[in-house]
């Protein structure tokens, strides 16, 4: 099966593979080529890539969230930030550094938005 992932900005892969694991909001699945066509939400974690062929070493992606999508023999998952690595190790200590970075960044910036929706509502009434 044909597995895309997608960010905002590239193409981070796009290649046949065996099997996928991944962490969706409902709990951890497999994907194998004749797996039930579905979607579902996809968690802050690792996601695991099994390539066609023997040698091929497994791959591993961090992802910030997402949205899976199967459907007949394609996989397509789209999500903010996806970072690609063969060593999970090092996506490990990058899911801690980046993602975490990135959550307390967006969190700063809605509470800043909610201030000023709040003052302009109150300048609003006045």
């Amino acid at each position: 099966m044909r597995l895309q992932i997608l960010v905002p900005s590239h193409i981070v892969f796009d290649n046949e593979v065996a099997r996928i694991t991944a962490e969706g909001v409902s709990g951890s699945f497999g994907i194998l080529q004749n797996h039930i066509d579905f979607v579902e939400p996809l968690s802050v974690g690792i996601l695991s890539i099994r390539r066609e062929g023997k040698d091929m070493p497994e791959l591993f992606v961090a992802l910030n969230g997402g949205l899976l999508v199967k459907e007949r023999f394609r996989v397509m998952i789209s999500t903010p930030e996806a970072i690609l690595s063969e060593h999970l190790s090092h996506l490990v200590d990058t899911v801690e550094q980046e993602f975490l970075e990135i959550n307390e960044r967006e969190r700063k910036t809605r509470s800043a938005m909610a201030r000023l929706e709040s003052d302009f509502i109150r300048r609003f009434i006045e």
